[in-house]
């Protein structure tokens, strides 16, 4: 899987957010359950300074590396967090050095094919924040999705 190295600045996110891992047999209603709750109950739509429409699924908070407990906030970058919803939380993406992964196609499918090619890599990570962000969401499949790892 090809990837970029780019740097990015701090942004900050406001979303919903819950604790987890990858070997807890609940991860994918709890993630789940976040973003359907950021959809369904109008929250996103609802946001106030939002940069733009992508939405973010964040990854945070590491207890020590990709097999313990994470964080999980999905939500969307804003550059004021001074007026969130009541059960929003604000997190920071640390600036810094990301792997920068592109792909194409259906949203969950293309993102746990990946996440399981990343887990893979000799990637240096730094577990300081990795995300996801919903560029664009086709309701045929035809998404595009960018993941990124934190890197020394």
């Amino acid at each position: 899987m090809n990837y970029e190295i780019v740097t990015l600045q701090k942004k900050t996110l406001v979303g919903l957010t819950a604790r987890t891992s990858n070997n807890d047999p609940q991860m994918g209603k709890v993630i789940g359950g976040l973003w359907k709750r950021l959809f369904g109950e109008n929250i996103f739509a609802t946001m106030k300074n939002k940069v733009n429409e992508h939405s973010i699924g964040l990854y945070s908070n590491y207890s020590s590396d990709a097999s313990g407990e994470y964080d999980i906030t999905v939500g969307c970058e804003v550059n004021d967090a001074a007026d969130i919803p009541q059960a929003a939380v604000v997190k920071t993406i640390p600036a810094g050095r990301y792997a920068k992964f592109v792909m194409f196609g259906d949203m969950m499918e293309a993102v746990g094919n990946a996440w399981q090619e990343i887990w893979g890599m000799p990637l240096e990570r730094t577990f300081t924040g990795d995300f996801e962000e919903y560029v664009s969401t086709e309701e045929s499949g035809g998404s595009e999705i960018h993941i990124y790892i934190a890197i020394k």
